[in-house]
C-alpha cells in the first residue's frame, strides 16, 4: 500500500484515533472462531469461458493519481509469465499511472476505452491499493464489472476500493494488517478475516499485505489453467506454496517484539537525509524485480529509488509493461540493479541488502510493511 497512507494508518492505530474514513454501513457481521472455521478463506472458483473468448480477459486497473507499485506489477507479471490470459493495464483516466512509492507506467488504455473494447466486461479485474480509494470513479467501475460477472481480485488494500464499491457487503475478506481497524469500523457489513493470505468468497477475492500478491496470483493461474500449470509456474518462479495459510499477528506492533522496527517509520525520515538510488532500465528489464527493488528501497525512509535511462523514451519490460523512466540527470548517491534471482527469492535478497545498507531494524520495518514473513 502507499507508504504515506500506511504511515497515517499506523499513527491512527497507535494513538487510538478515529478511523480515517467512515461511511454508513449495516451492522457488523459476527466473526466468531466457529464461524471463521466454517467459512475460511476458500478456493478461487475455476474459470468458466464466457462470450466465446479463447482466453479470459484480465484488467489490472490503477488510479492515475497514486497506485501501489508492487500490488499492480506482481499480478500483471505473474499472469503474463503464465501466458494463460489476455492481460491489460487499465487506468481511471487517460495518461500515465503514478505509482507509489515510485515509477510511472503508461497503461494500455483507460477504463472508458476498455468499456468500448469489451462491452461485455472483463473476466477478471485486479485492483491494487490506491491512494484515493473512496473517489467514486474506480469503485463504480469495479461494481459495474462485478455486475457483468467479472471475478474481482483485490491486492492488499485494494480491498478498500471493493468495500467502497459495495461488493464486499455480506462477504468475507481481508487486507493489509495495518488497516484492520479501519476496515472493521468503516465496513462492518463485511466479515474481515485475519490469518489468511487471500480470501475467496464467490467471485470476490481479497488478499492480505503486499507480499500476498505473489501467492494469490499463482492461485489465479491455477483457477484459470489448472494445478499443473500453477505448479510449474511456481517452481519456475521459486514462489513456493500458494495456499491461503498465513499468520498476521507477527506484523502488528508489539512491545519487545517488533516495536523498535516499527519506530524507524518515524525516526528514519527525521534523522537521515534520503539517498537518491537510481535503477538503470532498458527494454527487457524484469518488471517484477524492478517494482520490488524500487518499492522496497523507497520504503526504508532512508532512500528514494527511481528508474533512469539514457533518454526519457518509454521502456518495454520483459513481459510488455511500459515504464516511463527519468532521463539521467544529477548523479545519484548509488546505482541499484534490479534483482535477477527468481521472483520468489527477490524479497529475501532485497531485505538482506537493505539490512547491510541501513541496518537490521530498517530491513525488518520494510518486511513488516510488505507483510513478508522472512524477517532478515
Amino acid at each position: 500500500m502507499p507508504r504515506p497512507f500506511l504511515l497515517a494508518l499506523f499513527t491512527a492505530a497507535a494513538l487510538g484515533a478515529a478511523p480515517l474514513h467512515a461511511v454508513e454501513q449495516p451492522s457488523a457481521v459476527p466473526d466468531t472462531a466457529a464461524t471463521a472455521a466454517a467459512n475460511g478463506p476458500g478456493a478461487i472458483e475455476r474459470y468458466q469461458p464466457r462470450f466465446g473468448r479463447a482466453r479470459p480477459v484480465v484488467a489490472v486497473v490503477g488510479d492515475n493519481r497514486g497506485t501501489e507499485l508492487t500490488d499492480f506489477v506482481i499480478p500483471y507479471s505473474v499472469l503474463r509469465r503464465a501466458d494463460v490470459a489476455e492481460v491489460l493495464t487499465v487506468s481511471t483516466q487517460p495518461g500515465p499511472l503514478q505509482m507509489m512509492p515510485g515509477l510511472r507506467i503508461a497503461p494500455d488504455m483507460a477504463i472508458a476505452q476498455f468499456d468500448e473494447r469489451y462491452p461485455d466486461g472483463a473476466d477478471y479485474v485486479i485492483v491494487p491499493a490506491v491512494v484515493h480509494y473512496a473517489d467514486p470513479l474506480l469503485p463504480k467501475w469495479v461494481a459495474a464489472q462485478a455486475a457483468q460477472g467479472a471475478t474481482v481480485v483485490s491486492i492488499c488494500d485494494g480491498v478498500l476500493v471493493l468495500a467502497a464499491s459495495g461488493i464486499m457487503q455480506g462477504r468475507r475478506g481481508t487486507g493489509h494488517w495495518a488497516t484492520d481497524g479501519l476496515r472493521k469500523d468503516s465496513y462492518p457489513g463485511t466479515r474481515w478475516l485475519d490469518n489468511a493470505r487471500y480470501v475467496a468468497d464467490g467471485k470476490v477475492v481479497s488478499s492480505a499485505g503486499i507480499s500476498a500478491a505473489l501467492p494469490v496470483s499463482v492461485a489465479l493461474v491455477e483457477a484459470i489453467a489448472g494445478t499443473g500449470r500453477a505448479t510449474a509456474l511456481a517452481a519456475d518462479m521459486a514462489a513456493g506454496d500458494w495456499s491461503p495459510a498465513h499468520d498476521s499477528a507477527p506484523f502488528r506492533p508489539r512491545f519487545g517484539v517488533n516495536l523498535a522496527a516499527h519506530a524507524t517509520r518515524f525516526t528514519n525520515p527525521v534523522l537521515h537525509r534520503k539517498d537518491r538510488l537510481a535503477v538503470p532500465v532498458a527494454d527487457g528489464v524484469d518488471e517484477l524485480a524492478l517494482a520490488l527493488t524500487v518499492d522496497a528501497w523507497s520504503r526504508t525512509g532512508r532512500s528514494k529509488a527511481y528508474a533512469v535511462s539514457d533518454s526519457d523514451a518509454p521502456v518495454r519490460t520483459l513481459h510488455g509493461l511500459t515504464v516511463l523512466p527519468e532521463a539521467a540527470g544529477a548523479a545519484p548517491d548509488r546505482l541499484l540493479a534490479a534483482e535477477t534471482v527468481p521472483p520468489g527469492k527477490v524479497f529475501v535478497r532485497l531485505l538482506d541488502n537493505i539490512a547491510q545498507a541501513y541496518g537490521k531494524l530498517t530491513a525488518q520495518r520494510v518486511a513488516l510493511d510488505f507483510e513478508y514473513p522472512a524477517i532478515p
